[in-house]
């Protein structure tokens, strides 16, 4: 059974709630750690989102995590706990994001569910270059 249009939907729903969590960071005061914050998390939601549509090959090489279950999921839980703050849509939008990265994690683990065809092209694993 092929998940990816799933997948694909539940990345770009990420990248969306990434963009939103970013936005949040700017309230209900902007000081200059909320801003560094906003900054990474918006670069990381539209990377997310491009993911989804092309694969740059620097992305391939030097992201190569993003190209697991496993990998994609910290990440995801990475980013949704610095999203997490003090205002209901800060909580939103983080425990999306880090909920849907548990989420991946634990598809590492089941056998039956394979990664969707833009996660299985790029990855070539470690040591995959030509000598």
């Amino acid at each position: 059974m092929d998940f990816s249009d799933i997948f694909r939907m539940v990345n770009l729903a990420v990248a969306v709630f990434m963009i939103l969590g970013a936005i949040g960071q700017f309230w209900p005061g902007i000081q200059i750690q909320s801003v560094v914050v906003a900054i990474y998390v918006a670069i990381f939601g539209l990377a997310t989102a491009l993911l989804e549509f092309q694969i740059p090959p620097q992305v391939a090489r030097y992201a190569s995590f993003m190209f697991s279950f496993i990998g994609r999921g910290i990440f995801y839980i990475f980013i949704g706990s610095i999203t997490v703050g003090d205002r209901w849509f800060k909580w939103v939008a983080g425990t999306v994001v880090g909920i849907i990265g548990i989420g991946y994690v634990i598809l590492e683990f089941i056998p039956s569910i394979e990664p969707p065809a833009n996660m299985r092209d790029a990855d070539a694993g470690w040591g995959a270059e030509q000598v």
